[in-house]
């Protein structure tokens, strides 16, 4: 899982507290990265539908839907974010031990059924409810 996510919530929820337009560089001091990367994670949200976009001296983003209506499942899909991954395997295919042949293909199918479960939860959380449980209103995710 790489940090877009987390960037990616952290940035919705601040545009949906803050309720104005919010530059970059504002971003990227709250969620402690730099400018450039916010660009890159809003310029997903941006093309998900989240949020807009305002250009000149006072221009930034905003929040183009309700916080409410934003769950996390979709911030994941906008971030091209998969949850539980593996770049390498143990075992080989091509071997004729079934524990060698068989654990990546069996890790693969575990991997993807977590994923399923993870957005699956996701789904069941918004913007708004992390927004809520920060500030504290009895919203416990």
């Amino acid at each position: 899982m790489t940090g877009e996510f987390g960037i990616a919530v952290h940035a919705l929820v601040y545009l949906a507290a803050k309720k104005t337009t919010i530059s970059s560089e504002v971003l990227a001091k709250n969620v402690c990265t730099n400018p450039a990367r916010i660009r890159k994670i809003m310029s997903k949200l941006k093309k998900a539908g989240f949020i807009s976009t305002k250009e000149g001296a006072e221009g930034g983003y905003l929040l183009a839907q309700k916080a409410c209506d934003i769950n996390l499942a979709q911030v994941c899909l906008a971030t091209h974010t998969q949850l539980v991954c593996s770049n390498w395997h143990s075992g080989d295919v091509d071997q004729d031990c079934l524990i060698c042949s068989g654990m990546g293909p069996l890790m693969d199918r575990l991997y993807h059924q977590l994923n399923e479960d993870c957005m699956d939860r996701l789904a069941t959380i918004t913007v708004a409810d992390i927004g809520a449980d920060i500030f504290g209103n009895d919203k416990s995710l």
